[in-house]
């Protein structure tokens, strides 16, 4: 009987004691050993992760977030700007709701443009060498204001005023003689006026005076204007001066504009005047009040006048 020996065992080393720094994870072997895999290559149209590590999603979120934000108060901020720019180019009755102290412009009717007569051109088209107005003229003058009174005295014979009831609005018997025989050597043809009187006492008179031609008219409206003044002084301003605060932006194209304002101390009435020159029509707008005669109206019914004839 054979007796089997056993072969001694060899001793095990001793463990070695734990590290305590992190293992990485164990990689499925064949053989259950841990081998190194190489990188996988990344795939194409993809961009291989950065080495250093993305910032977290929350903060990804948040600056999102802060640039949409800064987005749209940018975006408000220049809608904002539109709008006060709107609002400050509106007139006040184009903002309906919004209380405003009024600034003393009269309530004009709307201004309806005069017909022409069929086939006739309008007085600044290119076919019409003359500028001339070949509407009414009597349909070119500027509208009363609401609540004024109409001065019967401006109206004519069917609304055709006679040169010598134009004359005296001039203040010097030789000036209205001069002025008068100038209207005959330019052939003057019509003169339409109009005027009225409002509640707080303003007194205005409208002439369009009508000539043949526009040469004609930019005679006599060289022979009554000048820069410092008009030549022939009006009743009630014996001294006046170029009107330096009416606003340029009311002139209308086409209309050549000379406004003058008595020199203080005013007389019995304060007196401002313009001269209008479009096409073959030379207008005189007048504006009179005891103390002080506004500048708004003023300005506003030359304007108007002047949108009229052009």
């Amino acid at each position: 009987m054979t007796t089997e020996r056993t072969a001694p065992q060899p001793q095990q080393a001793p463990e070695p004691s734990e590290d305590p720094r992190p293992r990485p994870e164990p990689t499925d072997g064949a053989d259950g050993n841990e081998t190194p895999q190489p990188a996988a290559a990344a795939a194409p149209g993809e961009t291989p992760a950065p080495d250093a590590p993305a910032p977290a999603p929350k903060d990804r979120r948040a600056l999102r977030a802060v640039l949409r934000w800064t987005a749209v108060v940018t975006v408000f901020a220049a809608l904002g700007v539109g709008t006060a720019y709107g609002i400050t180019r509106m007139e006040r009755t184009d903002l309906p709701g919004l209380a405003t102290a009024s600034d003393g412009r009269w309530d004009y009717p709307e201004l309806t443009g005069a017909p022409l007569p069929s086939g006739s051109p309008s007085p600044f088209a290119t076919e019409n060498p003359g500028l001339v107005h070949h509407a009414d003229l009597r349909a070119l003058r500027v509208p009363a204001p609401e609540g004024a009174t109409q001065d019967p005295s401006l109206l004519g014979d069917d609304g055709w005023l006679a040169a010598k009831d134009f004359l005296p609005v001039l203040e010097k018997k030789d000036d209205r003689a001069d002025v008068g025989q100038e209207l005959v050597d330019t052939g003057l043809r019509h003169i339409a006026a109009r005027g009225w009187t409002t509640a707080d006492g303003t007194r205005t008179g409208v002439y369009l005076l009508q000539f043949p031609t526009d040469a004609m008219a930019a005679r006599v409206y060289a022979e009554l204007t000048s820069f410092n003044g008009p030549v022939y002084a009006v009743r009630g301003a014996a001294e006046t001066r170029f009107d330096d605060d009416f606003p340029v932006a009311a002139d209308a194209r086409n209309v050549t504009r000379q406004a003058y304002d008595e020199v203080k101390p005013y007389g019995a009435q304060h007196v401002r005047q313009a001269y209008l020159h479009a096409g073959d029509v030379v207008a005189l707008v007048l504006q009179s009040r005891k103390g002080v005669a506004a500048a708004v109206p003023f300005q506003q019914t030359v304007a108007l006048q002047s949108r009229l004839l052009n």
